[in-house]
């Protein structure tokens, strides 16, 4: 196992350089900088902001520059926020997109491995039917469509939720109140697609000879689903979740700019718009590292469930 996670790791290497090189060349590439405004700067103004932020030296020299500062753990300096660096700036989005994504998963996981489940006990019966109708639903509504009915209905109508923001209190004393429905949004969809691998998934694993013998054993269906199915089962969905769970955890742009939330993604937005070269390409090479994390810790997991993948 231990070989296996130092394997993977240094594999992993590569992928990030290629992934900080086409980001920061492509920034470069895009039009205008990230001292364009309406109000136009004098050009000696301008001249000396490039020259304090290193902009006027070769990209090469840039690139290496970058990649120095990023090996010492510096994101650098942010364009669009003055008086914060870039990596301050992760330090203060990232506990709420963790918090954020970490719920929904959680949410996303136990449901969806319970939906699929049931759905393969009741293969071509009406549950199972209904439950992959429900999945369906889930996979084909953008959550830009449900997070604005989520908010009419809870927040507008029945004023049991509020519509957006975090609140100055702890989840304790009512901050909870502020995630359901930006959780419950990112959830839904999640749910549908885990539930939808696991019933795929479980069906196969139920028409195992293994399975037939614990049957014939005299077995109950639920010791069945927990002690023999269930870990076989879950290798598909592990490999789901490294990506998915990824991508949650470093904010959705769309949830987050519709409830107001100040994660990962609402800087990436506001980065990306205002050409803040070292914001954007740091939440990138951010988020391309929880990426290769998360997927390292999958394998190491899929090497539990299945120690033939270990060798």
């Amino acid at each position: 196992m231990l070989r296996l996670f130092f394997r993977r790791l240094f594999e992993s290497i590569p992928t990030l350089l290629i992934l900080i090189a086409v980001t920061f060349f492509m920034m470069r590439m895009a039009p205008g900088g990230p001292f364009d405004s309406e109000k136009r700067l004098a050009p000696e103004v301008e001249a000396n902001l490039r020259a304090a932020y290193h902009l006027d030296e070769p990209l090469w020299q840039q690139f290496g520059r970058y990649l120095w500062n990023l090996a010492q753990g510096d994101f650098g300096p942010s364009f669009q926020y003055r008086d914060r660096t870039v990596t301050e700036l992760i330090a203060g989005g990232f506990p709420v997109s963790l918090q954020l994504g970490g719920f929904a998963m959680l949410i996303a996981v136990v449901v969806g491995v319970a939906l699929g489940s049931l759905a393969a006990l009741r293969q071509n019966k009406a549950t199972d039917y209904t439950t992959m109708a429900a999945a369906m639903t889930g996979i084909s509504v953008p959550n830009f469509v449900l997070a604005p009915l989520l908010v009419l209905v809870f927040a507008v109508y029945l004023g049991w939720l509020p519509a957006g923001g975090l609140g100055q209190a702890s989840l304790l004393d009512g901050g909870w109140k502020n995630l359901v429905l930006p959780v419950f949004t990112l959830a839904l969809t999640q749910v549908a697609y885990i539930a939808r691998l696991t019933r795929g998934s479980m069906i196969e694993v139920l028409r195992s000879n293994y399975i037939r013998t614990a049957r014939a054993q005299g077995l109950s269906t639920l010791t069945i689903l927990l002690r023999h199915a269930l870990k076989p089962a879950l290798i598909p969905v592990v490999s789901y979740l490294g990506p998915a769970t990824a991508g949650l955890v470093t904010g959705s742009v769309v949830i987050e700019q519709i409830f107001g939330l100040p994660g990962l993604g609402r800087y990436f937005v506001n980065g990306a718009l205002n050409r803040d070269y070292t914001l954007v390409l740091g939440i990138v090479v951010f988020y391309g590292a929880l990426i290769i994390a998360f997927n390292l810790l999958v394998d190491l997991i899929y090497g539990w469930l299945d120690p033939r993948s270990r060798e």
